[in-house]
């Protein structure tokens, strides 16, 4: 039995799910995600838990994947996704303007907007998500010797030696 496949998904208050022939519709507070759901697995519910059922053991290499694609798509609608970043260096700073705009002073000879598209919402002290946060990341890359720039909260850097730390 897949270790993954067998944890029970836990249905919050307000969450509803419908399946529709090899997809299934998860609502929540934060909107709709669907799902796919391979063939020969069931979902049922049971005391507002989730489980995810398999046929035989014919199915058991989407088992797992089914199970964390649900999940994933249940956790969408209640806690919605987080992605956070850190901006290091001495003057270095982002701040909103208005409500669509990010303007980050990263050391060049102007200050750089990023329009934020629909659905993103910001809290400055760096935090966003997936491919925006990856294009703010990409405004100052983390510098390799001395670690300044934008980057990822829970990313590891490794510094290097300087010319005189080489010999």
């Amino acid at each position: 039995m897949s270790r993954i496949g067998k944890k029970p998904i836990p249905l919050p208050t307000g969450v509803k799910y419908k399946v529709d022939g090899n997809t299934v519709l998860v609502e929540g507070p934060k909107g709709k995600v669907s799902a796919m759901i391979a063939e020969g697995i069931t979902l049922e519910t049971k005391d507002g838990i989730l489980h995810v059922n398999r046929k035989d053991d014919k199915f058991a290499a989407y088992h797992g994947l089914t199970r964390a694609l649900v999940f994933n798509a249940v956790q969408g609608v209640t806690k919605g996704w987080t992605k956070e970043l850190d901006i290091v260096g001495i003057g270095y700073r982002a701040e909103l303007k208005g409500k669509g705009t990010v303007v980050f002073t990263l050391g060049y000879s102007h200050p750089i907007e990023v329009p934020l598209p629909s659905g993103i919402d910001v809290a400055i002290d760096p935090k966003k998500v997936g491919q925006v946060a990856a294009d703010m990341r990409s405004l100052r890359k983390p510098d390799p010797y001395k670690n300044k720039g934008v980057r990822y909260s829970n990313e590891k850097l490794k510094k290097k030696a300087g010319k005189t730390g080489a010999k």
